[in-house]
């Protein structure tokens, strides 16, 4: 009995196809490349437009496969949900968007999980820091000034509020 052979991809969310890198991947393996992809697409479908890290999870004596979906990273949510291109080349000088807390703390919350993060508190942090190295500004203030009111508990209540949704 072979162990099951363990695949990590960068995909496009609900744009997977059977050509590089999937399909030479998973070919000599004899999976059934289409299922594998159209798999992938529906399970990446919400995250259309963003890069999506997906593990395909093959065993080689029976042909089954698994596919988990993993979440897109931070820079790639705050990209998304500021419809921007890409982030600021000079984060000093230049400020590309603006970020509501509301959205830092929804960002917050896809990525707790999959977080270093002790609490919501820390990872709303760690979305703000992001935010700071792309040059997108929270509420209309610098990134810096938004974690030292969080620190300062200015935003406890909306933290408290959505922990418990």
């Amino acid at each position: 009995m072979a162990t099951k052979k363990t695949f990590n991809f960068l995909i496009d969310g609900g744009k997977a196809t059977g050509g590089p890198p999937i399909g030479p991947s998973l070919g000599p393996l004899g999976v059934n490349i289409l299922q594998v992809v159209n798999t992938i697409n529906e399970k990446t479908k919400e995250f259309e437009g963003m890069r999506v890290p997906v593990k395909v999870i093959v065993d080689p004596d029976t042909k089954e496969f698994e596919v988990e979906v993993g979440v897109p990273s931070t820079t790639a949510l705050i990209v998304k949900e500021l419809k921007l291109q890409k982030g600021a080349t000079n984060v000093k000088t230049e400020k590309v968007g603006d970020l509501s807390i509301e959205g830092v703390i929804k960002i917050a919350k896809i990525r707790f999980p999959y977080s270093l993060a002790k609490n919501l508190k820390s990872c709303i942090k760690e979305v703000v820091g992001t935010c700071l190295s792309m040059g997108v500004t929270v509420d209309g203030k610098d990134p810096k000034v938004v974690e030292k009111e969080i620190d300062a508990g200015v935003y406890d209540e909306i933290i408290r509020k959505a922990e418990e949704e």
